[in-house]
C-alpha cells in the first residue's frame, strides 16, 4: 500500500485548514461585514438589538477632517455593541441636515459640508428601521453624534413605536450617548483643568481630543498646535482645539461607551 507523501498531507491539512477557517462567520458586529446568511443565524441565536449610527459630513475647522462624525460614530458604536455582546451595527449615515444651500447656512458656508432636507432624513432613519423590524431584530437603537438632528430623531423614534405598537418592535435613543459626548464630556474636561475657552462647542478642544482618540489620522495635529488661534471665520465656534490630546479624548470615548451600554440594558431590561 502506498501511503501519500509528507507534502501530499500537508497540502490536504492547509486545504483543510482554510475551509474551515472560511467557513466561520467573522467576528465582527459590523452588518456590512457579514453575509445576509450569517446575520439570519445571529439574529435567531439572540443578536436582536441594531445599533443604527447617525454621522454626517461637515466642516470642523481647517484641521479636522469632514468625516469626523461619522468615523468616531462608527467606532463608538462598534465598542458600544462588543460590550452588550448581542448587538449589531448598521452602516453609518452619512448624510443628514446641515443647513440651507439655497442660499448657503450653517455648515453649508463651508466647502465639503452635504445636507439633505430634515424630512428626507427623517424618512430614511424611518425605512431603516422598518428594514430592520421585518429581519427580526426588536430593539432599534439610534445613536446620534450631532447635535443639530436630535430632534429630528426623538420625532422618528415617536412615529416608529407608535405604529410598531403591539409588536415585539421597540425604537428608542439613549440619553446617555449624546449627553455625555457634550454636556457629560465638558464636565469630564473641567475636572482635568480644561478651561470653558478651550472646550468649545463645535471643532474645538472636545471635538478634537474625541477624534483624535479614535481616528488620529483625521487630525492635521502638527498644523493645529503650531497654527494660531482659530475662531468662526475659520468653523471653530468657541474653544481652542490647540491643546487637544489622545489622553483627554480617550477619557471621553470610555465614558460615552460605558454609560451607553449602561443606558440600553436598562432600556432592554425593562421591556
Amino acid at each position: 500500500m502506498r501511503f501519500p507523501s509528507r507534502r501530499a498531507l500537508v497540502s490536504v491539512m492547509l486545504l483543510i485548514a482554510t475551509q474551515t477557517v472560511c467557513a466561520q462567520t467573522p467576528k465582527t458586529v459590523l452588518l456590512e461585514d457579514l453575509t445576509w446568511t450569517e446575520l439570519r443565524d445571529q439574529i435567531q441565536a439572540g443578536k436582536t438589538t441594531i445599533l443604527i449610527p447617525i454621522g454626517g459630513t461637515e466642516q470642523s475647522g481647517p484641521d479636522v477632517a469632514l468625516g469626523k462624525h461619522n468615523a468616531r460614530v462608527k467606532v463608538l458604536s462598534q465598542r458600544i455593541a462588543e460590550g452588550l455582546g448581542n448587538a449589531i451595527v448598521a452602516p453609518v449615515i452619512a448624510y443628514v441636515p446641515e443647513g440651507g444651500y439655497a442660499p448657503p447656512t450653517s455648515h453649508m458656508r463651508f466647502p465639503g459640508t452635504i445636507t439633505v432636507p430634515d424630512d428626507v432624513f427623517e424618512k430614511t432613519l424611518e425605512s431603516a428601521a422598518n428594514s430592520f423590524k421585518v429581519h427580526g431584530f426588536t430593539n432599534v437603537v439610534f445613536l446620534g453624534d450631532h447635535g443639530g438632528y436630535q430632534n429630528d430623531v426623538r420625532r422618528v423614534v415617536a412615529q416608529l413605536n407608535k405604529s410598531w405598537a403591539g409588536s415585539s418592535a421597540r425604537a428608542f435613543v439613549p440619553p446617555a450617548y449624546y449627553g455625555t459626548s457634550s454636556d457629560g464630556y465638558a464636565q469630564i474636561l473641567r475636572q482635568h483643568g480644561v478651561s470653558d475657552a478651550e472646550i468649545g462647542t463645535h471643532a474645538g478642544l472636545a471635538d478634537t481630543s474625541l477624534l483624535l482618540a479614535v481616528a488620529p489620522q483625521m487630525v492635521r495635529l502638527e498644523r493645529l498646535r503650531n497654527g494660531p488661534k482659530l475662531g468662526p471665520a475659520d468653523g471653530v465656534y468657541g474653544g481652542d482645539p490647540r491643546r487637544s490630546s489622545v489622553e483627554l479624548g480617550q477619557l471621553g470615548i470610555d465614558a460615552i461607551v460605558s454609560r451607553t451600554i449602561d443606558d440600553i440594558r436598562k432600556e432592554t431590561a425593562s421591556r
